[in-house]
């Protein structure tokens, strides 16, 4: 399989299986579009591996064997995109390998006691994508890059509350459950009373304020990078405010946003 093959099938992977990823990356020139489609495709199959249906032993086998492969010749489209990303914008190893130690951490960990705990398991799922995104970006602001990955992922964790029921995980901090009086019983009945519009408050504050910090990473970078980045963020603090107004109701009814809300923000982004 040649190089641009690989390029061809991760950005197809890219536009139909990412929910926001696709649309930011729009703005980027080829070769960085290229390079975050097959980062994108990696943390993909790693997710795929995590969150699906095979029994929890064979998940952590195909975990490690996905580790391994990045260190091995390429051998599918994935990696041999990746290999070349990797090698055109000095994508660091351990990002990619932090992606793996996340996913096997879904296998081995559905509650966590405290924020601590949670941002340790962000940083590894998301933060990691940050730092191995902002190598392609150009910038060296790998801290910022971090955070806001952390802070994607705390929206999506807010999000996605119902999903990681089905699935078996709670990464709400049981401290703070008990400290706003929300059970997990309140979690799988759907019960979005007073308490746990109080606890999602206290979430996405966090959240936002995670976002900003890591925002003033946009200083440190080209104009259309700084575009791609806006882009993510504005989609993702657009699906936030989006759950505050429903009242943080986040079991029933769609909280995706529509094609044209996306584009008006990449839009915003290309302006700014």
């Amino acid at each position: 399989m040649t190089v641009a093959d690989a390029y061809a099938e991760v950005e197809r992977l890219t536009r139909r299986e990412a929910r926001n990823f696709a649309y930011g990356i729009r703005v980027l020139p080829r070769e960085k579009r290229q390079a975050l489609s097959a980062v994108y495709a990696f943390a993909r199959r790693v997710d795929d591996v995590a969150d699906g249906e095979l029994p929890v032993e064979e998940k952590r086998e195909k975990l490690h064997e996905l580790g391994a492969a990045l260190d091995a010749p390429p051998a599918n489209a994935v990696f041999v995109a990746l290999a070349d990303a990797r090698t055109r914008f000095a994508i660091p190893d351990q990002p990619l390998h932090d992606l793996v130690a996340g996913g096997l951490q879904d296998t081995e960990q559905d509650r966590y006691a405290d924020f601590a705990e949670l941002h340790g398991y962000c940083r590894r799922v998301a933060g990691a994508v940050g730092v191995a995104c902002v190598a392609v970006y150009g910038s060296e602001d790998v801290e910022r890059a971090e955070t806001l990955g952390v802070a994607l992922q705390l929206i999506n964790i807010i999000r996605d509350v119902r999903e990681d029921w089905e699935l078996g995980r709670v990464y709400l901090p049981q401290d703070e459950l008990a400290a706003y009086v929300v059970s997990e019983d309140d979690i799988a009945e759907g019960r979005a009373g007073p308490e746990w519009v109080e606890l999602m408050g206290f979430h996405a504050s966090r959240a936002r304020a995670y976002m900003d910090e890591g925002l003033e990473l946009l200083a440190t970078l080209d104009s259309r990078s700084a575009a791609c980045v806006s882009t993510f963020a504005g989609l993702y603090r657009a699906t936030l405010d989006r759950i505050e107004a429903r009242g943080f109701d986040v079991f029933e009814g769609s909280l995706r946003l529509s094609p044209l809300t996306k584009l008006r923000i990449v839009g915003a982004g290309l302006l700014r």
